[in-house]
């Protein structure tokens, strides 16, 4: 069966496909219809966190699935709100509300401030986001991105949005005094931006602003939370407490969910009829939410996670010291991993293309950076495979280009 003809010929594509169709995934590797193997170091954009047919989501998709997969909001929904009090729990005082993906998630929060806004933020409007932020696609979370290619000359909300650079704080003071913006909302770590961390001291010191000029504290943690840091959310290794958090991805266990945790400030904005969705909270996603949330508040997991993170970074780290001309200073947090390459865009494609064809799947952003989003459930056999084979492929490539 050809499945990139069928796919070029009945779908509707916005992504550069990779020349392999999937037949299963199982544990942290992924098999093509041919049978051939993949080190799965990118869980479908930090999705699988726990891998692929984790045994524990297989049975609550089976449990779950034989009770109901669909219900209305007009109904209690129990897997929801179990899920949904855990995150509370374990973030920051408030209320969750659920969505079917990130860009939701970010239009839920878009809608939030805006209700503040008219309520209690006393005339303020706008919100300030990071120059190269990614926050999705829908229009009103393309607003709010901030790279070119991807919100292009689409329509767009009017509300304000102010653009600041990573750590500059007196940028920001300096758009308070001449704006009144309603908020601001960070990823902890750019993402689709280039895999740039913002430090400790940036996100504290941006939460003290925020309290200073009565603004609201946004995280987005829709890719790095669920672990994917070392904590179930990225802003906690910085002390700090939002007054909004949006997530997605690892949440639903390889289904779609996301939503927002809503603190003191926002939980009670949403009146009925003031925002909703049909299908989310999903039963069965949120069961699988649970699942998730089993092994990633489980001390052993953890620690697991905090171990294989230090044997990557390490194991990254030599490998730039021994290749210092095609390795630049590597970028990140935990599991979400940034290695910008001193090649071109075409160069760093191949470089995909032949650990692809190695059984090694990663990704690429801002054309010249490799980017790691391994499960959780990351060895560190899996850690060795992938650094022998990337090691290999970059001599092979540094090779290839003396002789030309």
């Amino acid at each position: 069966m050809d499945w990139r003809s069928l796919d070029e010929q009945y779908i509707v594509s916005s992504y550069k496909r990779l020349p392999i169709a999937i037949e299963k995934g199982e544990g942290n590797y992924l098999y093509d219809t041919n049978g051939k193997s993949y080190l799965d170091l990118f869980t479908g954009l930090a999705v699988n966190v726990l891998g692929h047919s984790h045994p524990r989501i297989v049975q609550a998709l089976r449990e779950q699935g034989e009770r109901f997969l669909h219900i209305s909001n007009v109904f209690l929904n129990k897997p929801a709100i179990c899920l949904a009090e855990r995150l509370v729990a374990n973030s920051i005082s408030g209320k969750v509300f659920f969505t079917n993906s990130g860009a939701e998630a970010t239009e839920t929060a878009i809608k939030l401030i805006h209700k503040w806004t008219k309520n209690e933020g006393a005339g303020r409007e706008g919100i300030v986001v990071l120059r190269n932020s990614f926050h999705g696609r829908t229009l009103g979370a393309v607003r709010l991105t901030r790279q070119a290619h991807v919100y292009q000359d689409f329509p767009q909300p009017a509300f304000p949005v102010y653009e600041l650079d990573v750590e500059d704080t007196e940028g920001l003071r300096a758009i308070c005094q001449e704006a009144r913006p309603a908020a601001v909302l960070m990823e902890p770590v750019l993402g689709s931006g280039g895999v740039v961390p913002l430090t400790e001291a940036f996100l504290r010191e941006v939460a003290v602003i925020c309290e200073q000029e009565g603004m609201l504290f946004v995280m987005d943690e829709i890719q790095t939370g669920m672990g994917r840091t070392g904590k179930l959310f990225a802003y906690e290794h910085a002390g700090v407490t939002p007054d909004l958090i949006l997530f997605a991805k690892g949440i639903g266990g390889g289904l779609p969910l996301g939503g927002v945790i809503a603190g003191p400030k926002l939980m009670n904005q949403f009146k009925p009829g003031d925002h909703g969705t049909t299908f989310a909270p999903s039963p069965l996603s949120a069961a699988l939410g649970n699942v998730v949330l089993d092994e990633l508040l489980d001390p052993a997991f953890i620690a697991h996670v905090e171990e294989v993170i230090a044997y990557l970074w390490s194991g990254l780290e030599a490998l730039r010291t021994r290749l210092p001309d095609q390795l630049q200073s590597l970028r990140g947090k935990g599991l979400m991993v940034g290695i910008p390459l001193s090649s071109t865009p075409e160069e760093v494609s191949h470089l995909q293309q032949a650990l692809l064809d190695e059984g090694i799947l990663v990704d690429v952003t801002q054309k010249t950076i490799v980017r790691l989003l391994p499960p959780l459930t990351l060895t560190k056999a899996d850690v060795d495979r992938f650094l022998a084979v990337f090691e290999e492929q970059l001599k092979v490539r540094s090779g290839t280009k003396k002789e030309a």
